[in-house]
């Protein structure tokens, strides 16, 4: 349950050798490029977690409510998820709180990654003495193009690397969705958006976190192929196109 790492492998055929895929790409999600830095700076990012281990990002959007990427739920029962928020480090410190229920986007299609969101349902909500702050949303009509970018998340330092245990945090910029489609061979949809930079990107163990432009989130992290390849960028799930479901479920 993570971001999308393309596996290639190499078979001789009579008439030469040529590269085929594997099996279908497998989700991955990381923060290469990026710093460490303190939960206080970023009070919205939760760590979600598959019976006490973390599995993906998340972000804070109500006071019970949180929002990550429906390929980190597919296939969960709401008793197997908590959340861990206020806290730097993904494995300790904070506060642990179960999920009562999964708000998982029926439109989710797993062969495509298209409306890759999910919201849950919290079984208690957020204290405000507490450091988590809910962020605030893109707006449904916001309109996209050349805009800067901060990613965060507990993902792998590098592809298929170690995950550390401090939080990290890109900057990263939004790359035309054409450009972005081209070097997807379409496979961009109207539930997407892609950002990158030079050897900058989110990666495993990143997915289902926030994506977020000054104060609003405007994506979540959903997929690409390896992490920080130059000519693949990062797919984020685009918050605008997905607020009515996401409003529905708040």
């Amino acid at each position: 349950m993570f971001r999308l790492l393309l596996l290639l492998t190499v078979v001789t055929l009579a008439a030469g050798a040529k590269l085929q895929r594997a099996s279908p790409p497998r989700l991955d999600g990381k923060i290469v490029g990026g710093k460490p830095v303190k939960i206080e700076d970023y009070p919205y990012q939760v760590s979600l977690q598959y019976y006490g281990s973390h599995i993906c990002g998340g972000s804070i959007i109500g006071p019970n409510k949180v929002l990550t990427a429906a390929h980190c739920t597919s296939g969960s029962s709401a008793s197997s998820l908590s959340i861990r928020h206020s806290s730097t480090y993904k494995g300790s410190e904070g506060v642990v709180i179960k999920v009562a229920s999964i708000a998982q986007n029926p439109a989710y299609n797993p062969s495509t990654i298209s409306d890759d969101v999910t919201v849950l349902t919290l079984a208690e909500p957020i204290k405000d003495s507490d450091i988590g702050k809910p962020i605030a949303m893109v707006e449904a009509n916001a309109t996209e193009g050349d805009r800067e970018a901060v990613c965060t998340g507990w993902g792998s330092l590098s592809s298929g690397g170690s995950s550390p245990r401090q939080l990290q945090a890109v900057d990263v910029k939004e790359v035309d969705r054409k450009e972005c489609n081209r070097s997807y061979g379409g496979g961009i949809t109207d539930t997407m958006i892609c950002f990158g930079s030079p050897g900058k990107d989110s990666c495993q163990g990143d997915s289902g976190g926030p994506l977020v432009v000054g104060d609003k989130q405007v994506g979540i992290v959903s997929w690409g192929y390896g992490c920080a390849h130059p000519e693949y960028p990062g797919v984020y799930a685009h918050v605008a196109p997905l607020r009515t479901f996401i409003d529905q479920n708040l």
